[in-house]
């Protein structure tokens, strides 16, 4: 096949519904995709062991997690970008004094810095994953790190955000935030897979719905945002589907004209 693409899907809110269920359509769409000798591929903010039953059940080995920090290419490591250890560790510091927990995450684990804590309980619960942090204050210690969660409530990020210049602060959660290095993106993500494999810009499309999505959508040439979006992803998408409850994977691949 000489017109083949890559495609990349977020997981919640694109791949999955809200009550994190796969619809039979979507599921059929990928492996037709793949049928067709498409080149299917996930990007989402969540670590590697937390859609790991997605990715055998969709039979999809190449991938972008932690927001573009994990790279993954036909289930070979293609690119790492962990975060600054001495600044988090100042951050951690900082943050435990308002009582606003962390939990450091690399690519097999998370670890959260207190016993428990209210916030932890209601952003991971959100998840549907059968793994929950277990307790240890210094689990950032001689590892690469590649995602750290911060739990607080919306506008009181912004004292972390302009002290901590190393990274960037995206809210996936009414108390929950990724912290992910300055800079880093789903679209850089993409773009080590989409240089190793020689796809052009007009063959590359890209599905999503969410704040993390932004920089994808906009970079990616043939995006779709989900009619569940957020109006901002909306905005910068090229195309807008139907919602994820309403078969909106299969929607948007008839739309762009890949079934």
């Amino acid at each position: 096949m000489t017109n083949r693409s890559v495609i990349f899907f977020d997981i919640d809110g694109t791949l999955l519904t809200h009550n994190k269920e796969l619809p039979a359509s979507t599921k059929e769409a990928i492996f037709t995709l793949k049928e067709l000798g498409h080149e299917v591929a996930i990007a989402t903010g969540r670590a590697p062991f937390m859609f790991e039953e997605l990715r055998q059940e969709l039979d999809i080995h190449t991938y972008v997690s932690y927001n573009g920090q994990y790279v993954v290419l036909n289930g070979n490591v293609l690119h790492t970008n962990p975060l600054h250890i001495e600044s988090l560790e100042k951050l951690t510091a900082a943050a435990l004094e308002n009582d606003h927990p962390v939990v450091f995450m690399d690519h097999e684990d998370m670890r959260a810095n207190v016993p428990e804590h209210d916030y932890i309980k209601q952003s991971i619960d959100t998840l549907k994953i059968d793994r929950f942090p277990t307790h240890d204050p210094h689990y950032y210690k001689g590892r690469d790190l590649y995602q750290t969660l911060l739990f607080c409530t919306e506008g009181e990020e912004k004292q972390y955000a302009e002290q901590y210049d190393a990274f960037d602060f995206v809210r996936w959660h009414p108390v929950s935030l990724d912290i992910v290095p300055k800079g880093g993106s789903k679209a850089k993500g993409i773009q080590k897979i989409v240089d190793a494999l020689g796809f052009p810009a007009e063959s590359q499309y890209a599905f999503g719905d969410g704040l993390n999505d932004l920089e994808m959508l906009s970079t990616v040439k043939n995006s779709v945002a989900m009619g569940n979006g957020e109006e901002q992803v909306k905005e910068v998408a090229r195309f807008v589907t139907k919602s994820v409850e309403e078969d909106g994977i299969l929607h948007g691949l008839k739309m762009v004209g890949l079934l």
